[in-house]
């Protein structure tokens, strides 16, 4: 209570003195309460505070604190400020089968309707660092394939339970989860293109794409996924061409913070409703870094 009341009553006198205007850094040894006596502070010094004393920038991104988040909701009135997402799992290209995965793009590897299978195979055998590498399924596979998924253990998420998904960004065994032919339906859509092996159109299909420059590692396209590690490893070694891949990196779950810009911000970012309160970084919808600068 003594390094409380200490630390409090310094960075009172800081915002009292520099009003904003110069940074604060705050040093000492891990776990001591730095992060809980700024969070203390930023409750009883809100930004509504703050505000009435100059221009203010709120300058945050997609992992914003629970409490700034709040802070901000209340500021624009608006109760969801997050949603969560998923990443998809990562894969050295070394270790994919290439005996029964394909480089080709959507409809540019199809085999044509008058196409002889000569002409086929030699049209496509020059296909090759295309932006996608394929992974056909047949209909036994793919069955087999989904029943896993379906049934495979996925990590607790806690919070995140009650949280809202992203549509676009839904978990693959989420989406399993809505019928069998789903997926065939969406990221394992096979139109577009013929295995190789058999000359006709797979019952499913896997894409791959390159994920780093020197095209070493590829990710699994739509396969944005909360299922356990192990799990990951055990059922995504289904595909065919995957049974023996390397995994470098697996799906997790994430959060994204954002406001709804175009309603709550003018062409300078500021808030509408506020003359001096301005907004900044990724918090603001834009997608990277170059934008937030």
């Amino acid at each position: 209570m003594i390094l409380k009341r200490k630390i409090y009553k310094k960075l009172l006198e800081w915002k009292k003195e520099c009003q904003g205007k110069k940074a604060l850094l705050i040093e000492g040894a891990r776990r001591i309460g730095k992060s809980t006596i700024c969070e203390e502070f930023g409750k009883n010094e809100s930004i509504e505070e703050v505000s009435k004393k100059g221009i203010v920038i709120i300058a945050t991104g997609p992992l914003t604190s629970e409490c700034l988040a709040n802070e901000i909701s209340k500021l624009i009135g608006e109760e969801k400020l997050a949603f969560y997402d998923a990443a998809a799992p990562i894969v050295i290209k070394d270790s994919i089968d290439m005996s029964i995965a394909f480089w080709g793009d959507r409809y540019e590897q199809e085999r044509g309707k008058d196409e002889t299978i000569e002409d086929w195979n030699s049209r496509i055998k020059d296909l090759k660092d295309q932006n996608y590498i394929n992974l056909p399924m047949n209909k036994d596979e793919y069955e087999k394939f989904w029943n896993e998924l379906s049934s495979a253990e996925v990590a607790k998420l806690h919070k995140f339970e009650k949280r809202e998904i992203f549509e676009g960004c839904m978990p693959i065994e989420v989406m399993a989860k809505r019928g069998i032919d789903t997926l065939r339906f969406g990221p394992l859509k096979p139109v577009g293109f013929t295995d190789k092996r058999t000359g006709r159109r797979p019952y499913a299909i896997v894409q791959l794409r390159q994920d780093n420059k020197e095209g070493t590692l590829f990710n699994l396209v739509g396969f944005q996924t909360n299922l356990k590690f192990g799990e990951q490893k055990r059922v995504f070694s289904l595909i065919p061409g995957l049974e023996n891949a390397e995994f470098v990196k697996y799906g997790v779950m994430h959060r994204n913070t954002f406001i709804n810009s175009p309603k709550l911000l003018d062409e300078t970012y500021k808030l509408k409703q506020r003359n001096n309160i301005y907004f900044a970084g990724q918090i603001t919808g834009v997608e990277g870094y170059v934008e937030s600068i």
